[in-house]
């Protein structure tokens, strides 16, 4: 699944400046395995390394450091094998899958997904991911309300939320007035052949199923159908010029793109070179996606545990954020924030407010693993 490639090659800019970017190989499969293999998994005694595979860019950094793996390494004894290893979920998943078919440690105890790809539902529907041990997560208290009860994973029994990005219409103010609903973007005659949507199944079937009216969490053959016709009515309109990656970015910052279904992150950054972009959600509502912090099987557990303990603290959540930049699930991070970096602290695509996260949603993760839908979805875009 490339999509998530690029939305990577967004995050990676988001993280941006002077960091460069190293993409270590595979964690060592000797030592390092066996250490995180499933006989500690039960135990309360943290393991002497905690082997935490990531996406690139996607930790706060200080030259060759991180600050926060510092702080635990510090706090708690336990060295961080951190290996940013993550290039797409797909790719990743066929990297750990053998392990886990055959009921192997992956060889890593922290892994981060995305829950708008198949994977991480798919991960816990086989048994290939461990339960948190909540009693070592007493700052799960401090998880955003919004982000609470999943559909993939209701208790978050699997899973805690690591960042969030949102989707939405991005536009150029100079070029159009405001973009503020689906029907204007894919209505309004003044943006035909100006009008980007994403390649991405979940961004833009959620956004087009709640202009429709309906719940985008629960995804039916006729509301997906109902979307598809939408969508299909638009492109053989010539009101969409085409379906993008991250490669729209560049066509909205050129003038090619007026209009733009586009994610927040990317926006963020943009805006640095030119005011005149501007980003909103849907008045029917965006598109939320989550990479979300699992134990694979074989894992160590409490050791993970209380590292997901340690970044949901207030303070440590501020520090990367103002590093990472997307959504922080952490409450109490903003105002830890605010001591540190207002202008981070204060921008809504960073850290929105609660009228706009009760205005995103979270498609439904059945349909994600729909191979009737994902093949329809794919004859679309690219016919």
């Amino acid at each position: 699944m490339t999509d998530q490639l690029t939305r990577r090659e967004l995050l990676q800019r988001a993280a941006a400046g002077s960091a460069v970017l190293t993409l270590p190989g595979l964690l060592a499969a000797c030592g390092g395995t066996s250490k995180a293999g499933a006989g500690s998994t039960t135990s309360h005694k943290l393991a002497k390394t905690l082997h935490f595979s990531n996406w690139t860019l996607y930790i706060d950094k200080k030259g060759n450091r991180h600050p926060s793996l510092d702080q635990f390494q510090k706090q708690f004894g336990v060295h961080v094998d951190y290996t940013e290893d993550i290039n797409d979920n797909a790719s990743f998943f066929s990297k750990i899958q053998p392990a886990l078919s055959s009921g192997q440690s992956t060889g890593r105890d922290l892994i981060v997904m995305t829950d708008n790809s198949r994977y991480p539902s798919l991960l816990i529907k086989k048994g290939w991911a461990e339960k948190l041990d909540k009693s070592a997560i007493p700052n799960i208290k401090n998880l955003i309300p919004q982000q609470q009860h999943p559909n993939w994973d209701p208790n978050r029994d699997y899973s805690l939320p690591w960042q969030s990005g949102m989707t939405g219409i991005g536009y150029n103010e100079q070029l159009t007035e405001p973009v503020l609903s689906m029907g204007e973007l894919l209505g309004n005659k003044k943006l035909k052949g100006k009008v980007g949507l994403l390649s991405e199944f979940a961004d833009t079937l959620a956004l087009v199923m709640a202009a429709n009216g309906d719940d985008p969490s629960k995804v039916t053959d006729q509301t997906f159908n109902r979307a598809i016709a939408t969508i299909k009515k638009a492109v053989n309109s010539g009101q969409v010029r085409q379906f993008y990656g991250n490669d729209y970015s560049g066509a909205l910052a050129k003038g090619d793109l007026v209009a733009t279904m586009a994610w927040s992150g990317d926006i963020v950054q943009l805006q640095a070179d030119n005011k005149h972009l501007k980003w909103n959600l849907p008045d029917t509502g965006g598109d939320i996606w989550t990479d979300n912090m699992l134990i694979p099987k074989g894992g160590n557990v409490y050791t993970a545990s209380v590292y997901m303990n340690f970044v949901y603290e207030p303070k440590i959540a501020a520090e990367i954020e103002d590093y990472v930049n997307y959504i922080c699930p952490v409450t109490g991070a903003k105002q830890a924030l605010e001591k540190i970096d207002p202008s981070v602290a204060n921008n809504t695509l960073i850290f929105p407010t609660k009228k706009m996260l009760d205005n995103v949603h979270i498609i439904d993760a059945t349909a994600l693993n729909n191979e009737k839908y994902q093949t329809a979805w794919q004859n679309l875009i690219s016919a």
